[in-house]
């Protein structure tokens, strides 16, 4: 999943448009089938499973309920999505990049689902990050479709030639890093990197947070930034400080650029999502997938996730339909068949690894699944928190006072925070 531009929202034209809603884009005529229709960005693989779960959903609800889909990619939705809210056409259910939910929660677009949890049967056991993710204020605002931690790949034949072990914690990382790079021709430039450190624009823009998970750090905790700590500035200066001396990384690396380096075969390790295990089939490359190695004070993963809402444009019958379209998406049968086809685990922790290892990826990530964390769930100005998370950590590789940066960001993020 690729991270897009800061969205921004135009408040007063939303709440204007909310307030004159009169049903949204399906119809719940007496006549005929409740009728919703379903807006997300898969477009893949995981497109295909879905638009199954759907036509299968509509078939067991013949006559009752019928949910029709539109692809809107997610690095546009936003653009598509609040024209439509205040053009009264958009649709009922929603599905989007988790981080952006509160933007829209914030502002009235979304309905309150606590009812909807309320009933155990209808939303059974879920992982917990997963269910952070889509609360805001202590209000559940949507129905998660994707939680996953990011996770560690490898290169099986480096890891193979330099006889070293996969390893489980920073220091082992740092070490495997050190064998595993190679600098050939003695220039001082290594033609194969132990890792790929991405030091700005990160993947899911979850990297950093989870070093600083690692070291006992975050960057916000109960609404308030609490990034400049004597954590997280541990944290910056053993990551420079490794690089710097062992060259373990190159600098300057963002999230594009480090699943190149990875999939060309130039670094032995690297930080992804679920979707690195295609790119790296696509390229030939023998990867294996471990945990994040555990910091000196805890193991735990930035989690990714995207999350289906529902729209106030749906009247009372409609709200009702997409509620049995919740509750049947996680129903223990169409769990199993999402996670096989997205890629993604199960959402259900009562769903074993063993139960998806049909697809040794999913099984894997499954396994790691509570590590995750949710990135700043509830956060309404995520995007703007985390450009101030991607200048510090950048400038901080560069090499520039760790303790200035951090109280720069410390500001920024409360500014955001504040806004």
């Amino acid at each position: 999943m690729k991270r897009t531009p800061a969205l921004v929202v135009a408040p007063v034209c939303l709440a204007l448009a909310l307030a004159a809603c009169s049903g949204g884009g399906g119809s719940s005529d007496s006549d005929g089938p409740v009728e919703l229709n379903f807006w997300h960005g898969y477009t893949e693989a995981d497109g295909d499973v879905l638009q199954q779960i759907v036509d299968d959903f509509n078939a067991a609800h013949d006559g009752e309920i019928t949910i029709t889909t539109q692809v809107n990619p997610w690095d546009v939705i936003d653009d598509t999505f609040l024209p439509a809210l205040s053009a009264d056409n958009g649709p009922e259910i929603v599905a989007m990049p988790a981080e952006r939910l509160p933007v829209y929660a914030d502002r009235g677009a979304f309905v309150d689902l606590d009812d909807f949890y309320a009933d155990d049967e209808a939303t059974p056991d879920l992982n917990a990050g997963a269910l952070d993710m889509v609360t805001v204020d202590g209000t559940a605002y949507g129905v998660p479709t994707g939680f996953v931690p990011l996770t560690m790949f490898y290169n099986k034949a480096l890891f193979d030639a330099a006889g070293v072990a996969v390893p489980t914690t920073w220091d082992e990382w740092v070490s495997a890093a050190q064998a595993l790079t190679v600098d050939e021709n003695g220039d001082g430039t290594p033609e194969q990197y132990g890792l790929a450190l991405a030091d700005h624009a990160t993947v899911g823009n979850g990297v950093w947070p989870s070093l600083f998970y690692g070291n006992g750090g975050a960057i916000v905790e109960d609404g308030e930034a609490v990034v400049d700590s004597p954590e997280n500035a541990e944290t910056l200066e053993f990551w420079h400080d490794a690089i710097t001396a062992g060259k373990i990384s190159p600098t300057g690396v963002d999230g594009v650029t480090g699943d190149g380096l990875f999939s060309s075969g130039r670094v032995a390790m690297y930080i992804g999502g679920p979707w690195m295990a295609t790119v790296s089939e696509e390229n030939g490359v023998d990867y294996g997938i471990a945990p994040i190695p555990a910091g000196p004070e805890e193991q735990a993963a930035s989690a990714i996730g995207v999350s289906m809402a529902l729209t106030r444009q749906a009247d009372q019958a409609q709200q009702q339909a997409a509620q049995e379209f919740f509750s049947y998406f996680l129903s223990r049968e169409e769990s199993v068949a999402w996670a096989l086809g997205s890629g993604w685990p199960p959402l259900r922790t009562d769903i074993a690894a063993d139960e998806v290892d049909e697809n040794p990826v999913v099984a894997a990530l499954t396994e790691q699944a509570e590590l995750g964390r949710p990135l700043l769930p509830g956060v309404v100005n995520s995007t703007d928190v985390l450009t101030a998370v991607d200048d510090l950590t950048q400038r901080a590789m560069a090499g520039e006072p760790v303790d200035d940066l951090l109280a720069q960001a410390q500001t920024a993020i409360q500014a955001a925070l504040d806004d």
